[in-house]
């Protein structure tokens, strides 16, 4: 079976979904139920946000986008292990300084940027720095950087919604504890399907096909977030 369609319906889906609710789209969404329990909680909650925290990355489709990116042409497993901590030490640290240094930023601007890296990613496995600008970036300073973005756009989130500082720190970590659990989870399925893919005839004649449907996917949220930048900001 060629896994390419699943792949890019799945890509494309996402950019779909994105502009269907442009006035809400959020890198990182915590709303409904999620919203009011974080609201709601004075004192140390670990297992819930522990939940919270899992839940976030296995349904965060700007983490996994970057994330299959990352990874799509990684065949040693000590690489992916090295790109993936970069990115899960950048996320971790501004998740919990920005949130703990109540360090407050724009929302918009951080999740156009969050939808950039996604952009970059793809750009950079096509060949593109190279092709167009004859340049060759260090893919890991690129990675543990836009990790710090990610997790700095978690934390502008949280911050709208946690009115209590009683059992802040027990909580936080908890639910960056959970966000670094979901993401090995995700990371199962992706390197799985990767791994699958690269052994069948398509995965040369299409991963260019998949890269720009990464970047279209980057492109439609970053713009989505600008827009409502000027318009809700």
């Amino acid at each position: 079976m060629n896994i390419l369609r699943p792949t890019l319906c799945f890509l494309f889906g996402v950019g779909l979904a994105v502009a269907a609710g442009m006035d809400t789209a959020y890198a990182h969404p915590m709303e409904g139920a999620n919203a009011g329990f974080v609201q709601s909680v004075d004192g140390p909650a670990p297992g819930p946000f522990l939940y919270l925290g899992a839940k976030h990355m296995v349904t965060g489709y700007d983490h996994l986008l970057f994330l299959v990116g990352v990874i799509f042409f990684l065949r040693r497993l000590r690489d992916v292990v090295l790109y993936v901590s970069l990115f899960t030490l950048g996320h971790s640290l501004t998740l919990l300084v920005g949130v703990l240094a109540d360090v407050s930023v724009n929302a918009y601007v951080i999740d156009a940027i969050i939808g950039l890296s996604v952009v970059y990613k793809g750009f950079e496995n096509v060949g593109g720095f190279k092709r167009v600008f004859n340049v060759a970036p260090d893919t890991r300073a690129a990675v543990l950087v836009f990790g710090l973005f990610h997790g700095l756009g978690l934390a502008t989130k949280l911050q709208e919604f946690m009115v209590s500082d009683n059992g802040l720190v027990a909580n936080i970590l908890s639910f960056n504890a959970g966000v670094e659990m979901g993401q090995i989870l995700a990371l199962f399925g992706v390197v799985a399907v990767l791994g699958y893919w690269r052994a069948r005839p398509s995965f040369p004649r299409w991963s260019f096909a998949a890269n720009t449907a990464l970047m279209v996917g980057g492109f439609l949220f970053a713009g989505i977030q600008m827009v409502g930048f000027v318009l809700f900001s």
